[in-house]
C-alpha cells in the first residue's frame, strides 16, 4: 500500500509551510500516547511500526509535542524515524504542561518556553525546530478566549533569533491574537479546530491563504451533533467512504493553504486516512455538507 498512497498524495498538492514545501496531508502522532494522550501506548511496537508506514507512504510532515504522554510521541518519532528523512518537517508545540493524573496546565512563562523547546529539540535530536506553535491555552474547557499573548511571542521571538527554532506558528488562537502575533513575528501556520460543524475560522482562513500562510484544522469530527453526524454518515454513505474520509477531503477542497494532520495507532486507520486524499466531492455532496454548519448556526 505504501506506494500506492505515496502516488494517492501527491493528487492533494503541495502548499509552503515556513521555508519547505510540504505535502498537503501530514500526520499528527498525538494518538500515540496512551489514553487522555498520557503515558505511554499499550504497544510501542505497533506505535513505531505505524511512524514508519506515515514515512514509506509518502508523508512529510508530523505534528508532535514533548507534553504528549508527556515525551511519548517524541520518544517514539526518535526511536522509529531518526535519523530522519531530509524531506521530513517535524512541528511541534509548546504552552503547556501536564499535570499530575493528565491534566493540561498553561506554561507560559519564559523559562517554561525555553525549557519546552529544549525538551523538544532534546528528545527528537534535532538541532533546530522547523516550526514551533505556541499553543494558547485558552478557556478553561480548552477552547480559545482573548487575551493578549505578546509576552510569550517575543519569547518564542528570542527562541528563534538564538537558531533553535526556525519558524514559528500558533495554535487555539482567535483572529485577534492571530493579528497580534502577527505583529511580534512571521507567522508561518495556524493550527485551530475547524471542521464542518464548527466553520468560525472561515474568514480567518480565507485571509491566511491570501497571504500564504498555512492553516492546520484540528478534531476533523469534533463536537457534531446526533443531526449532523447523520448528514455526514449518509454522505460518507453515497461517496461509499467513511465519515472520517468525507469530513477530511471535504477539508482539502475548502482551500488550498488548508495542511491536515489526521492521526491514529491503527495501520488500517492510517490508510483509510490517506485514502481521504484520492476522494472527490461533488457539488451535491459539497451542499449537503455546507447544511451542516447552517444547522449549528441556525
Amino acid at each position: 500500500m505504501s506506494s500506492e498512497n505515496a502516488s494517492t498524495l501527491d493528487r492533494v498538492g503541495t502548499f509552503k509551510l515556513g521555508s519547505r514545501t510540504v505535502k498537503r496531508l501530514g500526520y499528527g502522532a498525538m494518538q500515540l500516547a496512551g489514553p487522555g494522550v498520557f503515558g505511554p501506548p499499550r504497544d510501542k511496537d505497533a506505535a513505531r511500526s505505524v511512524l514508519r508506514e506515515v514515512i514509506a507512504a509518502g508523508i512529510d510532515h508530523i505534528d508532535t509535542s514533548d507534553y504528549y504522554g508527556p515525551h511519548v510521541t517524541n520518544e517514539l518519532i526518535h526511536e522509529a524515524l531518526f535519523p530522519y528523512p531530509d524531506d521530513l518537517t517535524i512541528v511541534t508545540k509548546i504552552g503547556a504542561r501536564r499535570g499530575d493524573g493528565g491534566s493540561w496546565l498553561p506554561a507560559f512563562s519564559a523559562d517554561d518556553l525555553g525549557r519546552a523547546v529544549d525538551d523538544n529539540l532534546r528528545r527528537l535530536e534535532l538541532e533546530t525546530i522547523e516550526v514551533v506553535n505556541f499553543r494558547v491555552m485558552g478557556d478553561p474547557h480548552g477552547g480559545p478566549a482573548e487575551g493578549s499573548i505578546a509576552e510569550p511571542l517575543k519569547v518564542l521571538a528570542g527562541l528563534q533569533q538564538q537558531g533553535l527554532v526556525r519558524h514559528i506558528g500558533i495554535s487555539n488562537a482567535t483572529p485577534t491574537q492571530v493579528r497580534e502575533a502577527r505583529d511580534i513575528a512571521e507567522i508561518v501556520c495556524v493550527q485551530n479546530q475547524y471542521n464542518l460543524a464548527h466553520r468560525g475560522d472561515d474568514e480567518l482562513i480565507d485571509a491566511l491563504a491570501e497571504d500564504g500562510i498555512a492553516y492546520v484544522p484540528f478534531f476533523p469530527l469534533g463536537g457534531f451533533n446526533p443531526l449532523q453526524s447523520a448528514t455526514l454518515s449518509e454522505v460518507a454513505r453515497k461517496q461509499e467512504a467513511t465519515p472520517m474520509q468525507v469530513a477530511l477531503a471535504w477539508l482539502l477542497q475548502r482551500s488550498p493553504n488548508i495542511l491536515l494532520i489526521p492521526g491514529t495507532s491503527s495501520l488500517a486507520h492510517l490508510n483509510e486516512n490517506l485514502a481521504a486524499a484520492s476522494l472527490v466531492l461533488s457539488d451535491e455532496a459539497i451542499a449537503a455538507l455546507d447544511s451542516i454548519a447552517a444547522s449549528a448556526s441556525g
